[in-house]
């Protein structure tokens, strides 16, 4: 079994589903930090025993998003709606999409020591997919969900009209984050964060809960995980930034099996088709997922936190971009920015046994031009 000691625990509350007048612009929570009327974080003590426990496990049922710190430097992030095989419902969406505005406030304030998120789900399975059932079981809500989830942030015709070049230099990376819809930015967004994320998926896999982990930067499963691109068995194309995401991994006849027959895969044949990172075996099969990601996110963790920022950056700006040149001078400038730097001289060190400590992450915002 693992077992980790956490630091602290956070919990993030879905917005009551009662006030549907909150649900109708994701927008506004991608530009909003302060966004208590949607959602709310509280701290607790991880260890704390209140005396009642009926009413700590109530409230924690409630709390949809657990983070706990297993160390300094990796946070552990949890889908926590274990009785609906951590399903998304318009709880799940907004606490998530919270969930990922916060830790983008607290990476460009530099106010966390966060190198490393393990994403998880809590019970039987990493995410069962869409819970249709709670989305339409009260209709006069329907109309507003799908809204919230498909609606976009910009203009159309204005977007059109200017084409996304047109934002301004300094402020095109931050506009490029929203661009998507909600129930897109809850997979994307993962990939605008400067730290690795490493999904750890066992039980089931589907749907969205496939989505939100193909936003991950690496994926660790094991053998009896069952996953599937499900959509089409709703009449329906998968549409949480799959268009972005799952081009960089598998070929696109692949793509297309995958998606249109929406068949169930193992573990093993996601790792032979490259949809996951590895399948791990041994022990308890979660637990050997979870130790195999622990052990990448310790590895990461020692080496020097601007070269891994730095990597994630090079290759989500470059990876499937045409430009040559444009991909080079991207390349070059991010080493310039390294060479030299405390961290990288700390990283040299180490090398030699001199266990120097490193500094929070240096500014590796480019401005080369989009050529």
């Amino acid at each position: 079994m693992v077992r980790h000691t956490p630091v602290r625990t956070y919990w993030v509350k879905g917005n009551d589903t009662s006030s549907s007048s909150l649900w109708c612009n994701p927008n506004i929570l991608l530009r909003t930090k302060n966004v208590g009327s949607t959602s709310s974080f509280s701290t607790s003590s991880s260890t704390s025993n209140n005396g009642d426990n009926s009413s700590s496990k109530e409230e924690e049922e409630e709390r949809i998003i657990k983070m706990t710190d297993l160390t300094s430097e990796i946070l552990h992030i949890q889908l926590n709606r274990p009785s609906k095989l951590n399903g998304l419902d318009m709880k799940m969406f907004h606490a998530l999409h919270q969930t990922l505005v916060e830790l983008q406030e607290q990476f460009k304030s530099s106010s966390t020591k966060t190198r490393v998120i393990i994403l998880s789900g809590k019970g039987r399975a990493f995410c069962a997919g869409l819970d249709v059932v709670s989305l339409v079981k009260d209709v006069r809500y329907l109309k507003d969900n799908v809204n919230a989830l498909l609606e976009r942030p910009h203009d159309e015709k204005q977007l059109q009209k200017e084409g996304v070049e047109a934002v301004e230099e300094e402020e095109e990376e931050e506009e490029m984050k929203v661009i998507g819809n909600l129930a897109q930015n809850v997979a994307y967004l993962w990939r605008t964060l400067p730290v690795p994320v490493i999904a750890v998926l066992h039980g089931v896999c589907y749907g969205g809960g496939m989505q939100i982990a193909l936003g991950a930067d690496m994926r660790y499963t094991t053998p009896t995980t069952k996953l599937s691109i499900m959509e089409s068995k709703w009449g329906l194309i998968p549409d949480m930034s799959i268009s972005l995401t799952l081009r960089e991994l598998v070929r696109m006849d692949v793509a297309k099996e995958l998606t249109m027959t929406g068949r169930i895969i193992n573990g093993v044949e996601a790792e032979r088709i490259g949809l996951v990172t590895k399948c791990c075996e041994g022990g308890e099969e979660e637990d050997a997922a979870m130790e195999e990601a622990l052990r990448v996110a310790k590895e990461i963790v020692s080496r020097s936190p601007d070269a891994v920022a730095a990597t994630k950056k090079l290759y989500q700006d470059t990876w499937l971009s045409q430009n040559n040149h444009t991909n080079l001078k991207i390349e070059s400038e991010l080493q310039k920015k390294l060479l030299g730097s405390w961290n990288q001289l700390a990283a040299s060190g180490r090398n030699f046994g001199v266990n120097v400590p490193y500094v929070k992450q240096k500014d590796l915002s480019l401005k080369h031009e989009k050529e």
